[in-house]
């Protein structure tokens, strides 16, 4: 029985059942027992609870807790503290781990990464379980990028992906996503479907790949590849709309974004021919592509109007977030190619999605399983939300 007024870490584990945590504060209110912090977290059943209070002088309570404890079948720990010291703490980092498995190795090479940059875990939550697994832990101590980089460079060694954010308002904020289209929102790249159609494939995936061996920028390859096309009817671009498939969890991703309040926009360096269909399929008022002209019903081989390269990117998302006023800081930019990395480094927070290894590097984080809501992880939304508001509105 404390003599003077004790301030006491009381921790309390066992089999968790309705109730517990009702009767532990009538237990703590009919003793005037002051309270400081609390927290509780329930896994597979288990009830894990911790609260500061204030023992006061010449009480019973610690024997009343024992003796509750001891009719609730629960395990109870006590141990003096200061009760200011937890209270107050400045933000700290969230890093998002994201894998089809998320094992003890690879959790415990993150958590060594963590450790080696002076940084605590003070929280980890379970996000999903499947299609992929996704915990989000809560860090403080390091300083984001040099840890952003050391988890990079252990992620290409993990079956996981690692993302970093600061913690507090700005993500909780973010009002704006705008997603690359070919080869993020859905599997397929358009102009190689197009090129099939003009019997041009070969040609086209000849010049892509000197764009991506750094011969040709995307301007020049992007009309050099559209010329390829002249003389092909205008119907071959319906023909290949039918072969478009969207990415693993797209409709899921737009759908669950439209909830919370999102803005979605879709701005591709393909065709708006493709572009505004899927905005209509998907209810997305943004889309921005570019325009293959047309004449007499065949494609000339030209493009009208503004050319979407990796610059007007970054622009025709700045133009969004103006028109929505949404500040930059709350935007979201997801892709996987070099002319999305304009447009990735002006958002709030940019993702590389199963990108080229220069846009991981570049981009704020990285995400590399095949499902594109797997990103509704990252920004901190569970798997058990998105399913419980799908059963409430299955349309």
């Amino acid at each position: 029985m404390p003599t003077r007024a004790e301030n006491i870490l009381v921790t309390i584990s066992g089999p968790d059942r309705p109730g517990i945590t009702s009767r532990l504060m009538d237990v703590l209110a009919a003793a005037g027992a002051g309270m400081h912090d609390v927290e509780q977290i329930v896994i597979r059943g288990r009830l894990n609870l911790s609260l500061v209070i204030t023992v006061p002088s010449g009480n019973d309570l610690i024997k009343e807790l024992l003796l509750f404890g001891w009719e609730q079948q629960i395990d109870i720990d006590f141990d003096v503290v200061d009760p200011s010291d937890g209270l107050v703490r400045r933000l700290g980092l969230v890093v998002t781990i994201i894998g089809q498995q998320v094992d003890p190795s690879e959790f415990g090479a993150v958590a060594a990464v963590v450790a080696a940059h002076a940084g605590n875990i003070e929280r980890i939550v379970r996000l999903a379980k499947y299609p992929v697994w996704a915990y989000e832990l809560l860090i403080t101590g390091p300083d984001l990028e040099p840890l952003r980089l050391a988890l990079l460079e252990v992620a290409h060694a993990l079956e996981a992906d690692v993302a970093v954010q600061h913690e507090g308002l700005g993500r909780r904020a973010a009002r704006l996503i705008v997603l690359d289209v070919d080869s993020t929102l859905i599997q397929n790249e358009v102009i190689d479907l197009l090129a099939a159609e003009a019997g041009q494939l070969e040609a086209v995936a000849a010049i892509t790949e000197r764009a991506m061996a750094g011969e040709l920028d995307f301007r020049q390859s992007l009309l050099a590849r559209v010329a390829l096309l002249a003389g092909l009817d205008s119907a071959a671009i319906d023909r290949a709309r039918t072969r478009i498939e969207f990415t693993p969890g797209a409709r899921t991703f737009v759908r669950t974004l439209k909830r919370l309040g999102y803005h979605v926009a879709l701005v591709s360096g393909g065709f708006n021919s493709v572009t505004d269909h899927l905005a209509s399929e998907l209810g997305l008022k943004h889309a921005y592509a570019n325009t293959l002209e047309v004449v007499d019903g065949v494609l000339t081989g030209r493009l009208v109007g503004e050319i979407v390269d990796r610059a007007a990117k970054a622009s025709i998302l700045a133009r969004i977030a103006e028109l929505e006023g949404v500040p930059l800081d709350q935007t979201v930019a997801v892709g996987d190619g070099a002319n999305d990395l304009d447009m990735l480094g002006i958002a709030g927070l940019g993702i590389a999605f199963n990108a080229k290894a220069v846009v991981q590097a570049a981009a704020d984080t990285s995400v590399n399983v095949p499902y594109l809501d797997a990103i509704l992880f990252i920004l901190g939304v569970r798997r058990e939300d998105i399913e419980a508001a799908d059963a409430a509105d299955p349309t």
